[in-house]
């Protein structure tokens, strides 16, 4: 699929390397780090780029940066406007204000709360509207028309797309021995600059993209398919149902290959950021250690960089995800017991469960299910342990003291 040619693409690498002057200075020039326990989990000599260290916690700065200083006087005191309910709003409203631009930001009615306040806070102007993304961006268009502003479009801009690759220059400059970038899709704005980057660095370094198997619209085009997309995954950043033009072209000529990652894969990278690196990484922004968890041999022995591009997750989704880990782990783990129901019971349970060194996290009693003896009673316990080996021996302590559990 690769072709280094790069002279009839709308971005050029010199293109990326002017965006990095405009930039700098102005966005953090976040660190890239080798993690030895990823190397170990995944095969791969694992480098991270840490994107969810930019002030608003995501790459989409970037771009966003790049588009607003090349805005014409006119249109710099006119005013912007975008229609985005994640990473690309909070990245223009930051930056307009930092530069002084009025800014309007189009958000669907559905947009969460603290992601709209999160957005208002930067002093933009918030307009909800629609149902979904795509009505929120036609609502955007309509007062742009009304009102004069130029529209600063999440990925479809040469702009944005060089500002994206800037990423790729410096993950390039601090480890030139890489020879393969993983990059999440979504309208294609990021891998699309990294492309335009790294080839023009180095043409024969590979660019994987990474898209949720829900939301595999540039692997569909690519392939010449309908697009058919949709469903609820965890990675919404990247739950892109039509790609740009542009990246398009440019995925075309410079993407090695495009690979799908399901939801578990997307949980298990989420889980392994937060307890082997300490940080917080949103769906889309794991979806590169997805790749490497979901297709190992692709990558196994190869010198790879990663973009953990973004860090904002709601903390009760963050939560259930690190909480059906420890369920998926058998960590935790939910036995049922049906015995007398005599005064003591519990209590002698719970002692040979104590005994095993597990804690009881949860009990519920059920003396009304007809698959119970009348003089009995169940209970189901939710028991923490320190993995499937311990949840084990529990079970194994209460079948011998005549309690035999199942798993409920």
């Amino acid at each position: 699929m690769a072709d280094t040619q790069q002279t009839s693409l709308p971005v050029t690498l010199d293109d990326v390397r002017a965006a990095a002057a405009t930039i700098a200075g102005q966005v953090e020039r976040t660190p890239l780090n080798l993690s030895k326990t990823l190397s170990s989990i995944t095969g791969a000599e694992v480098w991270v780029k840490f994107e969810n260290q930019q002030f608003t916690a995501a790459f989409k700065e970037r771009g966003a940066l790049n588009r607003l200083s090349a805005l014409s006087v006119p249109q710099k005191t006119a005013g912007v406007i975008a229609a985005s309910a994640g990473n690309h709003s909070q990245g223009v409203a930051y930056h307009a204000r930092r530069l002084g631009i009025p800014a309007t930001i189009v958000m669907p009615e559905t947009t969460p709360f603290t992601k709209v306040e999160q957005t208002r806070s930067h002093g933009c102007r918030v307009l909800l509207s629609g149902l979904n993304f795509d009505e929120a961006k036609a609502e955007a268009y309509n007062v742009q028309q009304r009102e004069g502003l130029t529209f600063i479009h999440p990925f479809d801009d040469p702009h944005i797309i060089a500002g994206q690759g800037t990423i790729a220059l410096e993950m390039l400059a601090d480890n030139p021995d890489l020879d393969t970038l993983v990059v999440p899709i979504g309208g294609g704005g990021l891998i699309a600059g990294m492309a335009v980057a790294a080839k023009g660095i180095n043409p024969d370094i590979r660019i994987i993209g990474v898209e949720s198997a829900m939301y595999p619209a540039m692997k569909q085009e690519l392939t010449g398919k309908p697009v058919h997309v949709g469903g609820s995954t965890i990675a919404e950043g990247i739950a892109v149902r039509e790609v740009g033009r542009m990246p398009l072209d440019i995925v075309r000529s410079l993407v090695d290959d495009i690979v799908l990652v399901e939801e578990a894969h997307l949980e298990r990278a989420i889980t392994l950021f937060a307890e082997v690196e300490k940080t917080i990484a949103e769906g889309a922004g794991a979806a590169g250690l997805a790749a490497l968890l979901a297709h190992p041999a692709k990558f196994s022995g190869h010198k790879v960089g990663l973009v953990l591009c973004g860090g904002n997750i709601d903390t009760r989704l963050l939560a259930s995800v690190l909480t059906r880990a420890l369920v998926r782990e058998n960590r935790l783990a939910r036995i049922r017991i049906i015995g007398d129901d005599r005064p003591g019971l519990l209590a002698l349970v719970s002692k040979i469960i104590g005994d095993q060194g597990a804690n009881i996290m949860e009990v519920a009693h059920n003396r009304i299910a007809l698959d119970v003896p009348a003089k009995g009673a169940e209970f189901d316990i939710l028991i923490e342990t320190r993995d499937s080996q311990h949840t084990q021996e529990v079970i194994e302590a209460l079948t011998l003291a005549g309690y035999p559990p199942r798993q409920a």
